[in-house]
Parts: structure tokens; sequence; C-alpha cells
């Protein structure tokens, strides 16, 4: 149920019934109902006295501030990592960035670009700080992929991808944590754009 929610399969909103639920993981209504209160305290779902338990929409002012705790938690994590980085996990970020260029789909570059910046950090060897990366980067990333996928495009970042790469390589470590905090920082103004549009298109 999370990897469907945060893949954007259920949109804000969807109603999650127990008994439908239960069925389609060929389960019972118990396990249905622990994994309903894991999602609520990790703020994906929300119940309601009539409706059950439904899909927990965000709020453009919620995925900033998402983006904000983004910049606080990556930046420390490429901090710790790039001392620690071997030559393999920079040549798995390049080959990341060389199929990042060759794709035109932008339903992938989302995941490309998560599987870019996991790469960098995960030298960190912070498995907590890690952890609440991923979870904070779930939840911005069912909001926003597509829509900054498209509001960027994929020039401007991937430039940015490169370059932090080549910062990392250097072991220029606050040179490339400023050009990381710049690029969450652009990924918070496209969004805003993107809405701005949407909004004069109504």
């Amino acid at each position: 149920m999370r990897a469907s929610i945060l893949a954007g399969e259920f949109e804000a909103g969807y109603q999650l019934r127990q008994d439908e639920v239960a069925e389609q993981f060929g389960t019972s209504r118990i396990p249905v109902r622990e994994a309903l209160r894991q999602l609520e305290s990790e703020g994906l779902i929300i119940f309601h006295a009539n409706k059950g338990a439904v899909v927990k929409g965000l709020s453009l002012e919620d995925v900033l501030e998402m983006l904000d705790i983004r910049i606080g938690l990556e930046t420390r994590a490429l901090k710790l990592a790039i001392p620690n980085m071997a030559i393999e996990d920079l040549e798995v970020a390049q080959e990341i960035l060389d199929r990042y260029d060759a794709a035109s789909d932008p339903e992938a570059w989302g995941e490309m670009n998560w599987n870019f910046h996991w790469t960098l950090y995960a030298p960190c060897s912070r498995p907590k700080l890690l952890a609440m990366i991923e979870a904070n980067y779930g939840h911005v990333s069912r909001f926003i992929r597509r829509q900054v996928s498209r509001a960027a495009g994929k020039v401007r970042p991937q430039k940015e991808h490169h370059e932090l790469l080549d910062l990392c390589r250097q072991g220029k470590i606050d040179e490339a944590v400023d050009l990381l905090e710049r690029h969450i920082e652009q990924t918070q103004k496209s969004l805003q754009a993107s809405s701005r549009r949407m909004e004069a298109g109504r």
C-alpha cells in the first residue's frame, strides 16, 4: 500500500476499504488495520469518521516545507558521504547520469533523479539519516514528480547533477553542499512556477 501511494497509484482522497485491501493482498482484515495505522503514523493516510481511511493530500505549502527538510537532511548526508566515496560509488552515479541523459520520458526522470541522489548519500553510513531522507523524499515525490519534471525539464537539473558529481570527485565538500542546496531550492521555485501556471489556466 505504501508503494502504491508513493507511486501515485492512489490519488489524494482515495478511500482504502479494509475488506477490499484484504482481498487484494490475500490476507485478513487484522493486518490490514495494523498497516493502515502504520501508514497513518507516516502521514500517508488519514481516518475520517464517515469514509474511514483515505489517502492524505498535500498542499503546496506542505511540500515546500518538506523541500526545506530535504535541504537540511541531504546536505548533511552529502557532507558526510564525500570523504567516504569510493571509485565504484562515483562510477555508479555516472552510469545513472548517462541513462538520464539518454532518457526522453519525463516519467522516468524522477526515478533516475532519486537513484542518483541516493547513490551520493549512501556512503555517509548513517542509517537513521538515510531512512529520514528516504521517507521525506517519498512524501515529496508523490506530489511533485510529474509537475517538476515537466516544469523544470531536463537540461538544467542534469547540468547541475554533472557539476555535483564532478565536485564530489574532487572532494570539494563545501562547494558540493552549496550546489545541492541551490539545486533543491530551484525545485521549490519550479514547483511554485508550475502552480502559478496551473492557477492561471483555470
